[in-house]
């Protein structure tokens, strides 16, 4: 499964929701996020604009392409680590940068894994 279905459910297990608690937020029922999820089903606007309000990156669920943060917007656990990584050498960051690649790639296989249970799984 990859897309907008793939996409929503990354942002959903980004949030720790349930599918129940994430349709909830969308004015879904369960089996209507399942099928979003699973690509069977395209949310509708109004649904994108309810569950926006609860930190979900819509641009990445519809484009694949994150949002930028601006930088006045940091967390300040952002802050900090920007802060670290500006005072390494260049070596240092290169390392960084590599490793925060490894993860992210290692953070989008597994939340493309099938799950259990799943028609995927099967």
């Amino acid at each position: 499964m990859t897309g907008i279905g793939s996409r929503l459910r990354e942002e959903r297990d980004r949030l720790g929701l349930t599918q129940k608690e994430f349709g909830d937020i969308g004015g879904v029922e369960p089996n209507a996020q399942g099928k979003y999820e699973s690509g069977e089903r395209t949310p509708k606007a109004n649904y994108l604009a309810k569950v926006a309000t609860q930190g979900v990156d819509v641009l990445y669920v519809l484009t694949g392409v994150r949002t930028p943060i601006p930088a006045d917007r940091l967390s300040q656990a952002e802050e900090h680590v920007l802060g670290h990584y500006r005072v390494l050498p260049r070596e240092g960051q290169d390392a960084i940068r590599q490793m925060a690649n490894s993860l992210a790639e290692m953070a989008a296989n597994y939340s493309a894994r099938p799950r259990r249970g799943s028609p995927r799984s099967k």
